[in-house]
């Protein structure tokens, strides 16, 4: 669940907008800025609020609580990987589906069988996750204060629908949302059922988002515009590198959500 800063290798200068903008590049902002008013859709977990990042200390408590003596850390992130893989498949993405792969991993990797005092245990590095407060990247607020009086904004976020709206609820952004979607997936085919369901005009509909795999690359093959916002803690899973945008459509690439704001 761990990024460099740029999230692909092919995208090295993906903070160039932040840093100095081209000539190039001022011109796609006026260009932007000067469109008619267009609709965001705007991913939430690691885009707008902190997430990965308590998962990340969940596994290292796990590791250390696991203290294998043949496989090390690596090995053993490795293992939890593919475990969450085969995991999202039968339980959907959140805490329930986490709370599994660390059982599932902790039973493939140690001889005794996991008791019950075991199971609860491991369970336990899971729930720590939900009794963090949400904490809002920076920002945020003001961003979406800015962007919501310009534009439409979707919020579209996965995961398991109670799990995914106590945080909306809790990060008191909703206000600026005209509508929320929380889905269990986040494809090319459900980016074409998010357009029909709204009617949204594919060449003034963006997706923000910090993940390749989910907000970036199934959007474009969508039809849609992107923005990517990497964050340096994205999870391992979500880790892809960034298409190139077709023809007729637009990528742009931001060092921070506040950015939003030069471009829209």
């Amino acid at each position: 669940m761990a990024l460099s800063s740029c999230c692909s290798p092919n995208l090295p200068e993906c903070h160039a907008l932040s840093q100095k903008p081209s000539a190039e590049n001022q011109s796609q902002e006026r260009r932007t800025k000067s469109l008619s008013p267009q609709t965001l859709l705007i991913d939430a977990d690691d885009t707008l609020w902190e997430n990965n990042i308590y998962f990340e200390r969940a596994i290292a408590r796990f590791i250390s609580f696991l203290n294998h003596h043949e496989f090390s850390p690596a090995q053993v992130r490795d293992v939890l990987n593919e475990v969450e893989r085969e995991c999202i498949l039968k339980h959907g993405y959140g805490l329930h589906s986490f709370a599994h792969a660390l059982v599932d991993t902790f039973e493939r990797l140690r001889v005794q069988p996991v008791t019950p005092e075991l199971h609860a245990q491991i369970n336990g590095f899971a729930h720590t996750i939900a009794d963090q407060p949400l904490e809002n990247l920076p920002e945020v607020p003001e961003t979406l204060g800015y962007l919501s009086g310009r534009h439409r904004l979707i919020l579209m976020t996965k995961g398991a629908l109670a799990e995914q709206s106590g945080k909306v609820e809790r990060s008191g952004l909703k206000e600026y949302f005209a509508a929320v979607e929380i889905v269990a997936e986040k494809d090319t085919a459900t980016y074409s059922w998010v357009v029909k369901k709204y009617r949204l005009e594919r060449d003034s509909t963006w997706m923000v988002g910090n993940s390749p795999r989910s907000d970036i690359n199934p959007a474009l093959a969508a039809g849609l515009n992107a923005v990517f916002v990497p964050h340096g803690d994205t999870w391992i899973l979500e880790h892809e590198e960034v298409n190139p945008a077709p023809a007729q459509q637009k990528l742009l690439i931001v060092g921070r959500f506040a950015e939003l704001r030069n471009h829209f």
